[in-house]
């Protein structure tokens, strides 16, 4: 019998043998790739755990899809159900037109304060890259998601709305710097204590739970000192206050340079990684964009605020082979709430053609799979797609980028994982029969 996925008085979530997991089919290309997703998905959890576990998918409406038949974009209902249920997966959206909803992955994200954006980038052998050595590239950015730029508060120039808030920053604040005052228009940029310290919060956990090296918080404040200066700050305090003992960090280091000297600093440095201890360290925004060109191996997790992730989670996705292969996940860890979600867009002129890459989708519900721990499950899949792209089996992205590959359709590109699917569970049963 299907049952919901609950939160323990633990904090952990409890997930029945058949949970209900409700899913947004998407816009445009999205009803093509969640159909092969749903279908590697479920042949995945048989070959993983045969008949003792299976996936009950629900549907939910957002989207165009939403729109036409309730008239609305993103129903009430939705939102409750994405609560009702915990986990949820959802194929791309559009943003509507005009007045009303600006992002219907934002609301979704408000409303259910996913405040973490969560996007492993790494790349699988085979995949073509824009870089040298992608196989360098191996990182999860933690994406602050509900505060900063993309909070929403902004007035257009001209409306009462942007002369009254000017008028506030000019007569009540001393704002003298407005270049051109009465032609501007006016966003605000929040950015809290709390909602940075959950980030950077989550971002160490899954450093230590994962046993990576560190953690890089990436921000502006050397310009945008309040805000941006503020996450950093504010990271680090939890760092030290929390994690003391499992962490050293880089305002530690810099301490310890004007207290004893750079060559003591580093010696003190370098024991505290020799011990295993977690490096968190900083960088400005712009410098880490080089960066990950440059030395990608020097950074496992990053930390950073909501736009500066957004263009970050991007850039890397191109060196691995862009975003059609970029898995995301929207997450609340205190409550559990999760969205798990293809990063790329609905690409409306290719709805209807059978010819566009499944892979983000696909990648992103074997986020889901581990986030409920059935890791096995997961594993199968990735293995699979490794193999897949291997044998050059493509679609249309990964074929105009290969020599010597095939092209095929999303839904024979699906088939095509399964097969391998198939393959590897042959190959495991052969070493296992072989070794009894």
């Amino acid at each position: 019998m299907a049952e919901k996925i609950s939160m323990g008085s633990d904090g952990k979530l409890n997930v029945p043998n058949n949970p209900i997991i409700p899913f947004i089919e998407g816009d445009g290309i999205g009803p093509e790739i969640w159909k092969v997703a749903e279908k590697v998905f479920n042949t995945a959890i048989e070959k993983a755990y045969g008949s003792s576990k299976k996936i009950e998918w629900k549907e939910m409406l957002a989207g165009e899809k939403s729109f036409k038949l309730t008239g609305e974009w993103l129903p009430a209902e939705t939102l409750q159900t994405a609560k009702d249920y915990i986990v949820s997966i959802k194929g791309p959206l559009t943003t509507p037109i005009g007045g009303g909803i600006r992002s219907l992955n934002v609301a979704m994200r408000q409303d259910l304060d996913l405040f973490a954006c969560v996007r492993p980038v790494k790349w699988f052998k085979g995949v073509p890259s824009p870089v040298v050595h992608p196989e360098l590239v191996d990182m999860v950015i933690f994406r602050e998601n509900t505060e900063d730029i993309y909070a929403g508060i902004e007035w257009k120039a001209g409306t009462p709305e942007a002369q009254k808030f000017e008028k506030f920053l000019i007569e009540e604040m001393g704002v003298k710097n407005i270049r051109f005052p009465g032609d501007s228009s006016y966003g605000v940029k929040p950015v809290s204590n709390e909602g940075s310290k959950r980030l950077v919060r989550a971002a160490i956990d899954h450093a230590l739970e994962n046993d990576l090296p560190s953690v890089t918080l990436v921000h502006k404040g050397n310009i945008m000192k309040y805000t941006e200066g503020g996450f950093k700050t504010w990271g680090y305090e939890v760092a030290r206050t929390e994690y003391g003992d499992k962490t050293f960090t880089w305002d530690e280091w810099d301490q310890l340079k004007k207290d004893f000297g750079e060559a003591h600093a580093n010696e003190i440095q370098r024991k505290a990684i020799h011990d295993g201890k977690l490096l968190v360290k900083d960088m400005i925004a712009d410098n880490f964009l080089q960066q990950i060109l440059i030395a990608p191996q020097d950074f496992s997790v990053v930390a950073t605020l909501n736009l500066n992730g957004d263009y970050i989670s991007d850039a890397l996705a191109a060196e691995v082979g862009g975003i059609g292969i970029a898995p995301g996940a929207n997450i609340n860890f205190k409550t559990g709430y999760a969205v798990f979600e293809a990063t790329h867009g609905t690409a409306p002129k290719f709805a209807g053609t059978n010819s566009m890459n499944p892979s983000s989708v696909i990648l992103s519900g074997c986020m889901l799979l581990e986030y409920i721990g059935w890791k096995e499950a997961a594993d199968i899949i990735t293995t699979a797609l490794q193999a897949t792209i291997m044998r050059k089996t493509v679609t249309i992205d990964f074929y105009n980028l290969m020599t010597g590959a095939t092209l095929l359709k999303t839904t024979e590109f699906g088939d095509e994982i399964i097969v391998n699917m198939g393959m590897i569970s042959g190959n495991a049963q052969l070493k296992k029969s072989s070794s009894l």
